[in-house]
């Protein structure tokens, strides 16, 4: 496959709407954006081997950065037979995804950080890019070398710690010091890795809502973003507890994947409250989309029995991002924004989430009459095309 790709009168949303363009990509990088640049390259070369490709007719959009994905499964709520699958990589590459975060839920003890970091080097290794988050929903952490200090400064992939669980039954009910400490040592591992050591947060139906957040910020030098929380759509109360807790400043993430039963029983659709959020004046820098793909969703009577199980889906993202656009009147640029920049920017990944020289070269090119996913590009390499495809996992089989 070459090497050099020139994509010709592209409408490129960086996620900014920058109009058509074409975008030049070396190796794995994006190297030149502009008008007419297949001229350009003619006068000044014409021995390079460039494969052109016709992008009329299409918005191109960078990769998606999914920040919550159970690489390994989730799960276990209702038993061993409960334990959800593993994930590949068409999961993630059918719904655009091209950068996902790899993470561990209620089990900490049947799913271990060894066997995501394994789960999450194989993925890379098939073709996209993969990080994880060191810990669980248990506090004190779980850890590979002793403190979450240490993982993040010594392990490349670990880029944070969660997600901590708070306000629901199946957390360690941490306490306000608990929080702290772990804020305190994502931020100085962050610092001396270069990386973001953010706090990803499950946040349930508890009725202290995102206060353990608040309280564990006030009176310290800990800063508001240093939480990332999740789930914020899911049910009336937590959405406006997020709406406050992005008014002073936080990030907060809405969760795509969902079940009827959950909808119907108050929870808020992301798109809806990707665009509710909008309109109340919050910035789309502090609004991210993530899938919790391939965690259960489980399905709980209120007295806290498991009533059944679901599976989260990657593919989810996409579909709420253009729900978002199609049903709820988001822009699109502000939609791809939530599951691009937005993300990217809050992990501190500054290589992915944008169409811009020197960026890695995750592309997604999307029909501009149905707004559906035509083809797939990471570090510059096809992987899904019409739709379809093309490179598929190493147990996978091409009946897709």
């Amino acid at each position: 496959m070459t090497a050099i790709k020139l994509f010709k009168h592209a409408h490129v949303l960086a996620p900014e709407d920058l109009g058509v363009q074409d975008v030049l990509v070396a190796a794995n990088k994006i190297v030149a954006i502009g008008c007419g640049l297949n001229s350009q390259l003619s006068a000044s070369n014409s021995d390079l081997p460039i494969e052109i490709i016709d992008a009329t007719g299409f918005y191109l959009t960078p990769g998606f950065v999914d920040s919550l994905v159970h690489f390994i499964g989730g799960g276990g709520e209702g038993g061993f037979a409960s334990r959800t699958p593993e994930m590949q990589l068409t999961d993630a590459t059918l719904g655009g995804v091209t950068t996902a975060i790899g993470v561990l839920g209620t089990d900490a003890t049947t799913r271990t950080l060894t066997n995501l970091l394994a789960k999450a080097h194989a993925l890379e290794s098939e073709g996209i890019t993969t990080y994880c988050y060191t810990g669980s929903y248990q506090v004190p952490c779980r850890t590979l070398l002793g403190s979450i200090t240490d993982d993040l400064i010594i392990i490349d992939k670990f880029i944070g710690v969660g997600e901590i669980a708070i306000s629901d039954h199946r957390s360690s009910q941490p306490t306000l010091d608990e929080l702290r400490k772990v804020a305190a040592q994502a931020r100085v591992g962050g610092m001396l890795a270069g990386k973001a050591g953010i706090v990803s947060v499950h946040v349930g139906a508890g009725a202290s809502l995102l206060d353990p957040l608040h309280h564990a910020v006030a009176g310290t030098e800990l800063q508001v973003r240093q939480f990332y929380p999740t789930h914020i759509n899911r049910n009336q109360a937590v959405f406006a507890a997020g709406l406050r807790f992005a008014e002073a400043g936080g990030v907060i993430d809405f969760t795509t994947s969902t079940t009827t039963y959950d909808l119907q029983h108050g929870e808020v659709a992301a798109a809806q409250a990707l665009a509710q959020a909008l309109a109340k004046g919050i910035p789309v820098s502090q609004l991210t989309l993530s899938s919790d793909g391939n965690a259960s969703l489980p399905i709980f009577s209120s007295t806290g029995q498991l009533l059944g199980l679901e599976v989260g889906k990657v593919s989810s993202l996409y579909q709420s991002a253009r729900s978002a656009v199609m049903d709820y009147q988001v822009t699109l640029p502000h939609a791809i924004a939530a599951i691009t920049s937005s993300p990217a920017n809050v992990l501190g990944l500054g290589h992915k989430g944008r169409i811009a020289l020197d960026k890695d070269a995750d592309i997604v090119l999307i029909n501009k009459h149905n707004l559906q996913i035509d083809s797939v590009f990471a570090k510059g390499k096809l992987l899904v095309k019409s739709g379809k495809a093309v490179v598929f996992g190493t147990f996978e089989h091409n009946n897709r």
